[in-house]
């Protein structure tokens, strides 16, 4: 009893080698380490694909050092924004060649939210970055990639595998099932259309006193601005500036009268208008829904709107686009207003006049949308030609970096002094209604705040339900400075499709070669039979282990 008792004893003292072996080949063989990153957005228009078309991964990783001439079709290029040679990438994706997958690396700058700040060398290096960044955007969006395209931040264990890669890729040691490396996962359902996509439009309202005995409507003066973005990663388009200053800029006009309008000795003889709308990337539609879904007469009666876009990042001039001829009694009116209070503060206004085509679909600005009803209307912006179609709309390059506080406090100045002055009669005098030192003094902790909200909320519009948590901050902050708020949600035009699939956690593993596979193989079953063998030799003697190789004697069978 005692001696089968010792025999257990050391069988299971045996499995203890084994049991480390075994530990050995799962942690040695595949290191794993999940990384977040941004699928570049995919869509069509008309039926014309753009973007990545595809989403999974299973390839191992190559860098820019890798052979020319290597079938890549297997393999994920790895591109960090700095080393970025933009016109390798342009031709390679134009000519059509095979490429597993592309995943490519952001400084941690560019993170939305990211402050950032450093010297002048620091700062100079991140404007080259976000030009190139800017310039890398625009061609992935109009290209149709038939491989998964992915966005990722730097960070130490990139860092490390990128390294690694480098070192192999330029020793002649691409990546392959056979030689090892890193391999690249990401396992994800292949992207669906998403059905019926919304922008939501969001409106308030401040009415203006009559004097007594007046019975005839109120002027109304509309302020609007769309707050919805498009970029490359639909997870990271934030637009800070283009247009999340312009949103931040209209919540506070908005604060400011209602302090005014609050008192009924102060109410204005005109009504105010608020508007946040979405679809601004795709032609102003939500612009041009909420408008035609405003009575007539409420169309009808506004004196003139002005649109903010891109207010967050100018020094000393901004910019007044109109689509009406200069010499237009109202746009005279409004830039006249703007010009005396910029000459007060110390910087510029320019005016620039583009007119529209009403047979030409593609409108640049959201105050066309206006002209287009015959509203007058400005968009107010220091941006200096009109963007291209899904182009300055809330880039990757986009970020809170880019704006400054005090230039967005600025363009609040001038908007609702140039209003107050119009409203109440002081056009061309020198007054101050919103002095820094008053009551009704610029809320720097609220620009602030909802600035850095923004900076932090992607807002592309087919990715928003409508009950998104930022669509009701939004009508809350609204509700809380105006009236008869409401909501409006309407249907994207449908030549705009989009798929869904735009966030993804990337396994990185760092995979053995199959060497190394066999060799460990040979050893462990090499100790499997050793230990076998110990074990049959101490338990039964030399003499049962030899036998276990010896052929059986045959039988014969007697036949009767």
């Amino acid at each position: 009893m005692a001696e089968e008792k010792k025999s257990k004893s050391m069988v299971f003292e045996s499995m203890y080698p084994l049991i480390a072996l075994i530990f050995i080949l799962f942690t040695c063989v595949d290191a794993a380490t999940v990384v977040d990153v941004y699928r570049l957005i995919q869509y069509d228009i008309s039926g014309v694909p753009f973007g990545s078309r595809f989403s999974s991964l299973n390839h191992h990783a190559v860098s820019l050092s890798y052979q020319r001439g290597a079938d890549l079709s297997r393999s994920v290029l790895i591109l960090p924004l700095r080393e970025l040679d933009l016109g390798f990438l342009q031709d390679y994706i134009s000519q059509k060649q095979s490429l597993g997958g592309l995943l490519i690396l952001l400084p941690q700058t560019f993170r939305p939210g990211n402050v950032g700040g450093g010297g002048g060398n620091v700062v100079s290096e991140t404007q080259g970055l976000r030009n190139l960044l800017a310039q890398l955007e625009n061609f992935l969006v109009h290209a149709n990639i038939p491989f998964p395209v992915y966005f990722a931040f730097e960070n130490q264990e990139t860092d490390a595998m990128l390294a690694d890669v480098k070192k192999s890729d330029a020793l002649g040691q691409q990546a392959t099932a056979t030689t090892g490396g890193y391999k690249l996962v990401i396992s994800v359902s292949e992207p669906k259309k998403i059905a019926s996509p919304t922008i939501t439009n969001i409106q308030g309202w401040l009415p203006g006193s009559r004097a007594e005995g007046d019975s005839n409507q109120l002027p109304t003066i509309a302020v609007v601005a769309s707050y919805d973005t498009f970029g490359a990663a639909p997870a990271l388009s934030v637009g800070s500036d283009s247009n999340g200053s312009g949103v931040v800029a209209l919540l506070e006009v908005a604060r400011l009268f209602s302090t005014l309008y609050s008192n009924p000795k102060t109410r204005g003889r005109y009504n105010l208008l608020f508007a946040l709308t979405s679809g601004g990337p795709y032609n102003y539609e939500g612009t041009q829904k909420w408008l035609k879904s405003l009575d007539q007469r409420m169309r009808e009666s506004i004196d003139y709107a002005i649109c903010l876009n891109s207010v967050g990042s100018w020094d000393n001039e901004l910019l007044v686009h109109v689509s009406k001829p200069p010499d237009n009694a109202y746009i005279k009116q409004i830039f006249g207003g703007f010009s005396d209070v910029a000459e007060d503060m110390g910087f510029q206004v320019a005016l620039k006049h583009k007119k529209i085509n009403i047979s030409n679909s593609r409108v640049a600005w959201e105050h066309e949308q206006f002209s287009r009803l015959r509203v007058t209307a400005a968009t107010l912006s220091e941006l200096p030609i009109p963007p291209e179609l899904l182009e300055s709309a809330g880039s990757l390059s986009d970020t809170r970096q880019l704006v400054h506080e005090d230039a967005i406090i600025k363009g609040v100045k001038l908007v609702a002094e140039s209003l107050a002055r119009h409203i109440y009669g002081h056009q061309r005098k020198d007054i101050k209604i919103f002095a820094d030192d008053s009551s009704l003094a610029v809320n720097p902790f609220n620009v602030r705040s909802w600035l850095d909200l923004l900076s932090q909320t992607p807002r592309v519009a087919p990715f928003l339900s409508k009950s998104e948590p930022l669509i009701m901050a939004l009508k809350k902050e609204l509700e809380d400075y105006t009236t008869e708020v409401s909501v409006q949600h309407e249907s994207l035009d449908g030549i705009f499709t989009f798929y869904d699939s735009t966030k993804a956690s990337l396994n990185i593993y760092q995979v053995a070669s199959v060497t190394f596979d066999l060799l460990l193989l040979l050893v462990l079953g090499s100790y499997l039979i050793v230990l076998f063998s110990f074990l049959v030799i101490t338990t039964r003697g030399v003499d049962d282990l030899i036998s276990l190789f010896r052929r059986p004697p045959s039988r014969k069978v007697k036949m009767v």
